[in-house]
């Protein structure tokens, strides 16, 4: 065991378990990951713009949830910092399957 995974308080095993190297082939497709951020406090759609079109929803708790296609992780890390610049609260980011989401949509 290196030091490194030493310091994880893991195995390298279970590591790679958790972390593997390898690309899943559900995510090669030529289609951007879709994500959900959910953030503290409401945004007004009119910021839609400076979030390159991710759809801004009103929850009724107070929160705001933009969802949408993003490029690759650097584009979703252009979005945090987005989030950051208006020092509201970052609540949580998830990647969407699309199967869930058409599921969503249906039961809508």
């Amino acid at each position: 065991m290196s030091t490194r995974d030493t310091n994880r308080g893991m195995s390298s095993s279970l590591w790679n378990r958790i972390m593997p190297n390898k690309r899943s082939p559900a995510r090669d497709a030529d289609r951007p990951m879709v994500y959900q951020i959910r953030i503290k406090g409401h945004l007004v759609p009119q910021w839609t713009v400076w979030f390159e079109g991710l759809t801004i929803t009103l929850e009724e708790d107070g929160d705001t949830l933009l969802t949408g296609p993003v490029v690759d992780q650097a584009a979703l890390y252009g979005f945090l910092k987005k989030v950051r610049d208006l020092g509201m609260p970052l609540l949580s980011v998830n990647s969407v399957e699309l199967s869930r989401q058409v599921i969503k949509h249906n039961t809508c």
